[in-house]
């Protein structure tokens, strides 16, 4: 359930530089860097190897991948924001991403949305969002991003 809820995404407009919601904790299990590396093809042994990331690694155990982590984006927004007005949603990108710390397999992790712009756009609006997510117990992000995002009515 949203813990977020505008009636419109008009709502937003002059919320520039404000955190408008922090998302939920959701844990990322090796289940999942399992699928994600299947769904890519992407079977590094630091992901999938359990027993040879815990002593070959220097994390000491299997990390998620950092397109994985990406991807969450999606879900921690729709889970934490709700738009009543909006019929669809697209990801129009990021114009800054960096994978600022591991994300070992059992982390919980969430997400920091702060707006940075708004801009009424054809049909829509799009939306800058500053990004910090962040792994349960450790003070530094995991990732950081300017992710762009478009509603449509």
């Amino acid at each position: 359930m949203a813990r977020v809820v505008f009636d419109s995404i008009e709502e937003l407009d002059g919320k520039a530089g404000q955190e408008i919601v922090v998302s939920d904790w959701l844990e990322v299990t090796q289940k999942r860097i399992d699928q994600f590396a299947d769904a890519t093809g992407d079977h590094q042994w630091i992901h999938v190897d359990v027993e040879r990331a815990r002593r070959e690694s220097p994390f000491g155990a299997p990390i998620a991948h950092g397109f994985l982590t990406l991807s969450l984006l999606s879900h921690f927004l729709n889970e934490s924001l709700k738009f009543a007005d909006s019929k669809m949603g697209v990801n129009y990108g990021c114009n800054r991403l960096r994978f600022t710390a591991p994300v070992k397999a059992g982390s919980r992790l969430r997400t920091r949305f702060k707006l940075k712009e708004f801009q009424r756009i054809e049909g829509g609006v799009q939306m800058i969002w500053d990004i910090q997510m962040e792994c349960e117990g450790e003070a530094k992000p995991v990732l950081v991003a300017e992710w762009v995002g478009r509603r449509y009515g």
